[in-house]
């Protein structure tokens, strides 16, 4: 009997680039900018990406432009939550305290604050063009394209 063996190592191997941006602005203000500047029609998507185990969630504008075959997508790369600080007092009266932690979707890019996926067919001209209109963007402290091939937690991009 003859045996087939499958590898999936290389099963989703989607053309995409990414494009790392620092701003401090809300999520739905960055994405009126680039509605604005890019031409684009960016809408949040029903549901936030959950990791680990539900602890951090981030928000996700996506635009499928059917004319020239692209997706785009505005991912924040910053999660903060508050959760209760262990403590063990000693004493009669419990005190609960809050304490704010900060989970990121890319750890490796720790101080991005959003990301932006374009997957399309002439990636090299979109994402040239791109950069250039986001350097006019006032708000938009910087942005530059990031090597995927450096990022360690690729599956996170993966929605």
């Amino acid at each position: 009997m003859a045996l087939h063996k499958m590898i999936l190592d290389d099963f989703y191997d989607e053309s995409y680039c990414l494009i790392a941006i620092h701003c401090r602005l809300q999520d739905y203000r960055l994405a009126y900018l680039l509605n604005k500047y890019l031409g684009l029609k960016l809408e949040r998507l029903p549901h936030d990406l959950d990791y680990k185990y539900f602890a951090a969630s981030y928000s996700i504008y996506e635009w499928v432009d059917e004319t020239q075959f692209s997706t785009w997508n505005l991912i924040s790369n910053i999660c903060k939550k508050e959760v209760d600080m262990l403590q063990s007092s000693g004493s009669l009266f419990e005190a609960s305290q809050q304490m704010l932690k900060t989970y990121h979707l890319l750890p490796e890019l720790k101080n991005v604050d959003y990301l932006i996926k374009m997957s399309c067919e002439s990636l090299q001209n979109q994402e040239q063009n791109c950069l250039k209109k986001l350097q006019t963007i006032p708000q938009i402290i910087t942005s530059y394209s990031v090597d995927i091939s450096r990022i360690k937690s690729k599956e996170h991009l993966i929605f």
